[in-house]
Parts: structure tokens; sequence; C-alpha cells
């Protein structure tokens, strides 16, 4: 009777663990193109659709400048004079006057609105730096975190084959009566939760591909496998030296830059209000038939008086100088702003830094050496089952923290470098700590 039962029992465990997923299928099936980080900024750079957008404006700006320095349109005129009412065909009889007139802005205005429209050509310019240095963090944390998936992908692989293994130890060990049955409770229990784990894993894995497919302007569902490195070794610089290379290269201090020598170069274009325009006007007037001089011309000149109308001038003038100041405020809010941003990054990056140290150096040797201790200890009946489990699963948190630590040391990189506006100094080196292909 005891032989039928353990038969019965072993026939049960084959069937359950037929059920439970493998967990090498779901990454396998969205395999796709292989593209490093550098592939990956290249397409985003040239295909998103809000740096195009972007580049588009910059186009429309420099378009518009082109007739910032123009003059005022033309005029022609035609004018009859002294037609006769009850012959208002006869115009032999009227004064034909034939115009043309053109205003001339006074002297500097249209080089004062040139130069407004060229510093708003760079300042627009300033701002597709910005979105693409909003667009380069968002696509670099998008690969570090597909990245980062294939090797929790790898990890949940190896987890899924020790968990068998366990559940096919705990089997023969229950058959032979080394073990209770509980023990081969546990161990599906451990295997269907390493199969739950695959779902979380596979639901960031979609999620990470379909905004990088999207930040590159591809269908989010598109294919798409990356390789690289992550989890860099690197020697950060000082808070001091960041500051400076900000200073030189962070795209919203340059945009803030560019708004402020717009706002400059209005208060000059508005102070040229009180130089006064001139029109000038000539023509060719045909008097009626029977004149001593038939034939004759006109000129004509006209001048504006700025001087008569202060009221509205200087209220513009002081209109273009309090935006000016206004921006002038921003900017250096701005750059409090960009300080704190980059102060915040590396103070980030230095704990994740620490992060990677601490499992990688620490908890992972100590866990891999916990959960080896106890497969040999239960192998020869010195531990029970749930010790087993319990290092199984310590070492399986471990690992995937490992990971994710590594992953957001590259994050916070991004972030840091995304605050500066530029790489990080050659001199910090920086060495692979893990490396997916």
């Amino acid at each position: 009777m005891k032989s039928v039962l353990i038969a019965v029992f072993l026939l049960l465990s084959c069937l359950l663990r037929a059920q439970i997923p493998s967990g090498d299928s779901g990454h396998e099936a969205a395999a796709g193109p292989m593209m490093s980080i550098d592939e990956v900024e290249r397409e985003a750079m040239a295909n998103n659709p809000e740096i195009r957008a972007a580049e588009r404006k910059v186009a429309v700006t420099r378009a518009r400048s082109v007739g910032a320095g123009a003059l005022d349109d033309p005029m022609a005129m035609y004018r009859n004079w002294g037609t006769p009412l009850q012959k208002p065909w006869d115009w032999n009889q009227s004064q034909q006057m034939f115009m043309y007139q053109q205003t001339l802005p006074g002297l500097g205005k249209r080089a004062a609105r040139s130069e407004v429209a060229n510093r708003q050509i760079a300042e627009a310019e300033s701002q597709v730096d910005v979105v693409r240095r909003e667009i380069s963090l968002r696509a670099r944390k998008a690969y570090y975190d597909l990245l980062r998936s294939a090797d929790e992908h790898r990890l949940h692989d190896e987890q899924m084959q020790l968990a068998k293994q366990a559940l096919d130890s705990a089997t023969v060990k229950y058959t032979v009566g080394r073990v209770p049955q509980q023990d081969v409770l546990k161990a599906q229990i451990a295997t269907t939760r390493v199969a739950e784990h695959l779902v979380m894993l596979d639901e960031q894995q979609e999620s990470a591909r379909a905004e990088l497919n999207s930040l590159m302007g591809r269908n989010p569902e598109a294919r798409l496998e990356v390789i690289g490195h992550y989890g860099e070794r690197r020697t950060l610089p000082s808070l001091l030296e960041l500051e400076q290379i900000a200073l030189a290269h962070g795209p919203e201090l340059k945009s803030m830059a560019a708004s402020t020598d717009v706002a400059e170069s209005q208060i000059a274009l508005a102070r040229k209000a009180y130089t006064p325009d001139v029109t000038l006007a000539g023509g060719y007037m045909l008097m009626p038939a029977g004149s001593e001089f038939r034939n004759n011309y006109m000129a004509e000149v006209t001048v504006t008086l700025p001087w008569l109308n202060r009221r509205k001038h200087d209220s513009e003038i002081r209109e273009a100088e309090t935006t000016a100041e206004v921006i002038r405020s921003q900017q250096i809010a701005e750059q409090n702003a960009a300080f704190l941003e980059i102060q915040e990054a590396l103070i980030r990056a230095r704990a994740a830094e620490r992060r990677v140290r601490l499992y990688r150096d620490t908890l992972k040797p100590q866990a891999e050496a916990a959960l080896k201790s106890a497969t040999v200890a239960y192998q020869h009946d010195r531990t029970d089952f749930l010790n087993l489990i319990d290092s199984q699963n310590m070492l399986l948190d471990v690992e995937t923290s490992y990971f994710a630590a590594a992953a957001d040391f590259d994050a916070r990189i991004a972030e840091l470098e995304s605050a500066i506006g530029a790489p990080l100094p050659a001199n910090t080196a920086a060495t692979p700590v893990a490396e997916v292909k």
C-alpha cells in the first residue's frame, strides 16, 4: 500500500512540474536587433519626434529672421483730381498723379531688429539642446533597464534550474522516507514562486523596450535587444569641477543666457523708437489739357516725431527693461537650480556606487556561500528544507538587487552627465563590472 501511495505522489509531482513555466520562453521570443548604448543614442538623436519638432521650430525662427531687417513694402499710388461730374469720362480736364512711396526706418533700427532675430535663433537652438538632453537621459535609463532585464532573465533561468533540482532532491528523499511530504510541497511552492518572478521581469522588460523604441521614433512593439555593460567603476569628479563644466556646457544655462541676450537686444530696439522714421515719395503729374506746363513731378518727405509721443515709447522701453530684469533673475535661479541638481545627482551617484560595491564585494559572495553550505547540508540531512529555500531566495534577492544597483548606478551617471550637459571628464576611469551579450 505504501509503494502505491509513493507512486501516486510521484505522478502528481511530475504533473505539477509540467504545469510550472520553464522561464526560458518569454524573453527568447523578444529577440530582435542588437544595439549598443552609442547606437541607441544616435538613433534617438536622429529620429526622436520631440527633437525633430524642436529643430523645425529653429527652422521657422531662422526663416522669420531673414525678413527681420527688411524695409517695409513700398507703395504705389494713382490719384485722379478735378474730373468734371458733367463729363466723368473727360480725363483731359483732370489732374493725373502717379506716385511711389517708401518708408525708411530710423538709423540703426533695421540692424537692431536683425540682432533680435539672430538672438532668437540662438535661443531656439539652445532649446533643441535642452530637448536632446532630456531625450538622451530617458534613452540611457531605458537602455540600462533593458540591459538589466537580460541579466535578471538569465538569473531567473539559473534559479529555476536550482529550484527544480531542489524539487527533484526532495522528491527522491521523500520516496525513501528521509524527509516529510512537507519538504516536497515547499519545493513545489519555491519553484512556482520563481516562475511568478518571471511575470514581473517580462513586464519590466516589455515596458523598457517599448519606451526605448518610442524614444528612437520606432514602433513601441518593435523587437529590440541591447548589448553592453553597466555598473562601471568610476572616479567621480568633485562638485566644483562639475559646476564649472555645467557653466560651460549646461543646456538650460545656455538657454537662459540666450534668452538674456534676446532681452538685451530688445531693450536696444525699444530705445531706437526715438529715432525718427522717414518716408520718401515721388511722383509724376499730368495736368489738364491747355495748362502751360502739363507735365510735372512731385516730391514728398515725411518724418515721424517720436518725441511728441513719449508716453508710448517710454512705456515700451520700461517694459523691455523689466522683462530683461525678470529673465536675469530667472537665469540666477536657473543656475542655482542647476547646481542643486548637480549636487543631488552626485549624491545619488555616490550612494549607488556604494551599493554596487556592497552587493558585489560583500552580500553576493556571502549569499552564494550560504546557498552552497545549505545545499551540502541538506544533501547530508544536516538541515531542513526551509533553510535551503531561504538560502536560495536570499541569493535570488541579492543578485537581483545587485543588477538593479549596477543599472541604477549607470542611470545616476546619466543623470549627472545630463545635469552638467557633457560627459564626465576623461580621467574618470571606468571598468565594467557587469556585461550582457
